[in-house]
């Protein structure tokens, strides 16, 4: 029965395909397609895996001392029965030889399958044995992961040919990607998408510009978040339609339903061809005003993207993610110069703004610090709050960074200040860092140092930061959530997230005004400055820098050629001095 699941587009575009369900702790389970001669050896892996638990537990309960807790030897049996169970095991071989799917995702496959029927049992002693699966499931990964006959192979099966991924979809006629389903994915999990089978996801919580979100963009893939019950009404190898650009899931849809999708998806392509077009054309108004597009990234390698789009220059180089999915083992300074380097490298020439490690809230470096986290993690220790905390990791990146500008043209871009204390410390430490690697013979080069104006104190305070600061970026995501007291992270109160709401307009226009005045750089590098809809009214406020992520820098250039910054300069200001902006916005979008 077809039916539809409504959530937050977050990421444009339509995604046809399986759905995999998959708990956001099995994200990094390695998920990939293996060939019909390769079955039998998928097989082999996990019968050999399943053996070694049921004897790692015949040993438990041979061991047992006389005098242990009677539950304990209970659990083992429960544990022991569920390896036996035949549905675990028959249904790991389906996933197998009919799915090709490799040993670790089928295993995991199926007990999301297993578990919705847990889950569905009406004894709650039976409910609670889910746990139970889920340990034992555990256990057969762990020897599956440290089976030295493992070969991944993920560049060859990513790349499998389509006529196989045909073959593997069984009667349906489309060649398809699978798609993943799940209550929650952190920014780390979904790095995990750039060398996967997946190309679009779905889950039950997030906002639109949750950091979830935001990587979701620049992996340029269809996603819907904050659908709250995706995950519970949606089964496993379910065929499912993404509709990223209005935030629909439509599951087990009809043929005709299908078809159109289809013809949206060549609509799509036919829309995407004629942008790349534009890719060398400057970026230029009808009256002649130049702007600058610079693209957001989060790994060095994603530079290549934003050549490809014709960027300029990097405007958010999100050292974060560098420090993300370790284990807590953050990364040392010769590897994040390395990375740095990278990044130069790959721009060739053109300049890159580096921001420091910005953490906390829905940036968690692992699952202890998130579970550890502050009550209202936003409001926490995160951003340069939590450098300042750490002196000796804070120098460590401003070495490295300092040390890549040796290498070619390099900002710095400090996160969520708010207090001249807290500007004073951080150009301090600064100075520190060149002192140090002077002292050990390190060649380091020039960096402007810029400010992120992401705390309404911040934007208020423009004029006394550009006292210390060569230039300030606007942070329009944060800015917006600490303006209006939303969590962006919370499908709850995401239609209340509002960036044309008149408090916000104003701090950014003000900004904006104050670097005018003072003669000195701002750029705007949260999501409004990637919403064509917001470009020629951020046009007429005086924007002239925008930073994006690059799958959005095109569409943003096409409506940059069509403005004329005269005309808008009058409109824009109408609409800052209106009580609804969003309602002045959208009857110009529709008039233009």
């Amino acid at each position: 029965m077809t039916f539809s699941i409504h959530g937050l587009a977050v990421a444009r575009g339509i995604a046809m395909g399986r759905a995999v369900l998959v708990a956001s702790s099995r994200v990094d389970v390695a998920h990939y397609f293996i060939t019909p001669e390769e079955i039998e050896r998928e097989l082999e892996r996990v019968a050999h895996a399943r053996e070694c638990v049921i004897d790692e537990i015949q040993k438990l309960q041979h061991s047992l001392p006389k005098d242990s807790p009677p539950e304990l030897a209970a659990l083992l049996d429960v544990h022991m029965m569920l390896l036996q169970d035949e549905m675990l095991a028959s249904g790991i071989n389906t996933w197998v030889k009919e799915r090709f799917y490799n040993a670790e995702w089928a295993l995991i496959s199926q007990l999301e399958v297993v578990a919705r029927q847990f889950d569905e049992m009406d004894d709650s002693y039976l409910r609670e044995r889910k746990g139970d699966l889920e340990q034992v499931v555990e256990r057969i990964l762990r020897h599956l992961k440290g089976d030295p006959n493992v070969l991944h192979h993920k560049g060859q099966k990513n790349s499998k040919p389509q006529g196989l991924q045909q073959d593997l979809l069984g009667e349906d006629q489309m060649d398809v990607p699978l798609i993943l389903v799940a209550h929650d994915l952190s920014p780390a999990d979904l790095l995990q998408f750039k060398e996967s089978v997946f190309t679009g996801f779905i889950t039950d919580v997030g906002g639109k510009t949750s950091h979830t979100a935001i990587v979701a963009k620049s992996l340029d893939i269809p996603a819907v978040v904050g659908s709250r019950t995706a995950s519970q009404l949606i089964r496993q190898d379910d065929w499912i339609i993404i509709d990223g650009d209005v935030g629909v899931v439509i599951v087990d849809p009809s043929p005709i339903i299908s078809d159109e999708y289809r013809f949206k998806q060549r609509q799509a392509q036919v829309a995407r061809e004629r942008l790349t077009r534009l890719r060398h054309r400057p970026a230029s108004t009808l009256d002649e005003e130049r702007v600058e597009l610079l693209a957001n990234i989060e790994m060095p390698e994603d530079t290549k993207s934003a050549i490809g789009v014709g960027a300029v220059g990097i405007g958010l180089f999100r050292s974060e993610f560098l420090f993300m999915g370790r284990d807590g083992q953050l990364p040392d300074e010769e590897e994040q110069y390395k990375a740095y380097c990278a990044a130069v490298d790959g721009m060739n020439g053109l300049p890159v703004t580096i921001r420091t490690v910005d953490v906390g809230a829905d940036k968690s470096l692992d699952r202890a610090m998130k579970d550890e986290a502050h009550l209202n993690p936003a409001l926490g220790l995160r951003a340069i709050r939590w450098s300042l905390a750490d002196p000796n990791m804070f120098l460590t990146q401003l070495r490295a960074i300092l040390r890549s500008a040796s290498m070619g043209k390099v900002n710095l871009l400090i996160p969520m200040l708010a207090h001249a204390k807290e500007i004073e410390q951080t150009l301090a430490l600064i100075q520190t860092a060149k002192h140090q690697l002077d002292a050990t013979g390190h060649v380091y080069g020039p960096v402007k140092v810029g400010a992120m104006i992401e705390i309404p104190a911040a934007a208020i305070s423009a004029k006394m930061f550009l006292k210390y600061f060569d230039f300030l970026s606007i942070g329009t995501n944060d800015l917006i959530q600490y303006t209006l007291a939303i969590d962006r992270a919370d499908e709850q109160v995401a239609h209340l997230y509002d960036p044309l709401h008149p408090a916000v307009l104003r701090l950014v226009a003000d900004t904006i005004s104050a670097c005018d005045e003072a003669g000195k750089s701002v750029s705007v590098c949260g999501e409004m400055a990637g919403d064509p809809l917001l470009t020629r009214l951020l046009l007429g406020l005086g924007l002239r820098s925008f930073s994006m992520h690059p799958t959005q820098i095109l569409s943003v250039k096409q409506e940059i050629l069509r403005a004329d910054t005269q005309q808008l300069r009058v409109w824009a200001q109408q609409v800052l001095n209106s009580s609804d902006p969003s309602e002045m916005v959208e009857l110009y979008n529709q008039a233009k």
